[in-house]
C-alpha cells in the first residue's frame, strides 16, 4: 500500500507493509511527542559528570569491541532494506565488471583519527555508506569523519546515511542519568548514541564541503502482534554529495 500526504511545508510518503502491519513515513516533519513523552525529557536534565564522559570517550572502542563480541551478528537482523532504501548499492555492485570479493580491501581504523588516505587513494570512492556509524562518534568529533571521507570521494559521488532521529524509541527509553548531551546517550554497558535532527545534520556535512540532495525522516511504526506492541521508530535518511567543482 502506498500513499503520498501533501501538506503546506513538505511531502510525507507513506507505505504500508501487508506482513506486518507496520507503517513507515518519510518527509521533514519531526514526531510528535505525546504530553507524557514530552514531560519524561524535560524533567531529564541532568547529565553525567565530566569525568564520567572523559572515561566513556576512552573506553568507546572497548565497549564497542565488547558489544560485538557478545552480540556477533544476531544483533542486526538482514532486513534487506539497505538496497531497497539506497538503490546506488546495488547498482555500483552490479555495473562494475571488476567486482569481486578477492580484490576488496579490508582494513580497520577510527575515522577520527586515522587518515583514509594511508589505504584509499583520493578522489576515488564511488559511494560511501555512514548506516548507524555516525550516531556512535562523540558530536565533538563527527565533523571529523565527514572531512576524512570526504578526501576519497570522488567528485559528483555521494554518501549514503541512515541513522537514528530525534524522538526514535530508543532514546525515550533512557532511563535518568543516561544523557550525555543535548540527544545525547550512553547505555548501561557504555556504548553511546547521538539521535539526529534533520537540520543538525545538514548543518555538519555543509560545513565539510558536501551538497545536500536527499534528507528526511523516516518514521516507522513496528508492530509485535504477540505482544500487542507497537513501537514508534524514527530514523534519518539522507544523501549527500561531494561537488564536482570546488568554489
Amino acid at each position: 500500500m502506498f500513499q503520498e500526504k501533501v501538506s503546506a511545508n513538505c511531502l510525507n510518503i507513506v507505505t504500508t507493509s501487508p506482513e506486518d502491519g507496520a507503517f513507515q513515513k518519510k518527509g521533514h516533519s519531526a514526531r510528535v511527542l505525546s504530553p507524557e513523552e514530552v514531560e519524561k525529557l524535560a524533567k531529564d536534565q541532568v547529565l553525567v559528570s565530566e569525568f564520567k564522559q572523559l572515561k566513556l570517550e576512552k573506553e568507546a572502542q572497548k565497549n564497542w569491541d565488547l558489544f560485538y563480541k557478545r552480540n556477533s551478528t544476531n544483533f542486526f537482523k538482514d532486513r534487506h532494506w539497505t538496497t531497497r532504501e539506497f538503490q546506488e548499492l546495488k547498482a555500483c555492485r552490479e555495473k562494475n565488471a571488476l567486482y569481486s570479493t578477492e580484490r576488496c580491501k579490508v582494513f580497520q581504523c577510527d575515522l577520527t583519527k586515522d587518515d583514509l588516505l594511508d589505504n584509499i587513494p583520493a578522489d576515488s570512492v564511488d559511494v560511501v555508506t555512514l548506516i548507524f556509524v555516525l550516531s556512535a562518534i562523540h558530536p565533538d568529533k563527527m565533523h571529523l569523519v565527514l572531512r576524512n571521507i570526504y578526501k576519497v570521494l570522488k567528485p559528483g559521488k555521494c554518501v549514503l546515511f541512515r541513522d537514528y532521529g530525534l524522538y526514535d524509541h530508543a532514546m525515550l527509553r533512557f532511563k535518568s542519568g543516561s544523557k550525555l548531551g543535548e540527544n545525547f546517550y550512553v547505555r548501561q554497558d557504555g556504548t553511546r548514541s547521538y539521535f539526529f535532527t534533520e537540520e543538525f545534520l545538514s548543518q555538519l556535512f555543509k560545513a565539510e564541503g558536501y551538497e545536500q540532495v536527499v534528507n528526511e525522516y523516516v518514521q516507522r511504526e513496528t508492530v509485535n502482534r504477540k505482544e500487542d506492541l507497537r513501537v514508534p521508530r524514527v530514523f534519518l535518511q539522507s544523501k549527500f554529495q561531494k561537488p564536482f567543482s570546488e568554489t
